[in-house]
């Protein structure tokens, strides 16, 4: 697997059980990551607790490939419900109007998804553009807290 370029904060890797993992010799920095590595936390994730940049996150995956003491997770995308989509639709159109429809399309289509397929990991940034078109502050707010919310209770934050 190549992971000199490209976008790697959204991978998933889980430790390999080895019998000969005391042979290997790991600096601090690896064995942080090494530790961070539970099949479930993404890159992006485990580099922001351990307090770590990206490229240097992409230098200690890179090497603990390498040495086969981790592998990638083929993770199954998760994509928004349509409870989330309906509630999405219905407090934009609240703040907006009713452009809200061509709006939330226009830009689902800029992040090249449909709807329907929109992946669970990129709600946040959707909210985000989204709110740029709300012209009041409190309504803005309003928004941008009630979807929050709605992303916490359905655990998008958390793929």
């Amino acid at each position: 697997m190549d992971l000199s370029s490209g976008e790697i904060s959204t991978l998933v890797f889980k430790r390999v059980l080895r019998d000969d993992l005391g042979d290997f010799s790991l600096d601090r920095q690896m064995l942080a990551v090494f530790m961070e590595l539970d099949g479930k936390t993404n890159l992006g994730a485990a580099a922001q607790r351990i307090g770590l940049n990206m490229s240097s996150m992409r230098e200690v995956i890179s090497r603990l490939t390498e040495l086969k003491l981790i592998e990638k997770v083929e993770q199954q995308e998760l994509f928004v419900d349509n409870d989330f989509v309906a509630y999405l639709v219905m407090q934009f159109s609240l703040a907006v109007g009713p452009v809200a429809d061509i709006l939330i399309e226009d830009e689902v289509h800029n992040f090249g998804y449909e709807l329907s397929r929109f992946p669970s990991h990129r709600v946040a940034e959707l909210v985000d553009r989204l709110s740029r078109e709300i012209r009041r502050e409190e309504k803005k707010a309003a928004f941008k807290r009630k979807m929050i919310n709605k992303i916490r209770e359905k655990g998008y934050f958390n793929t």
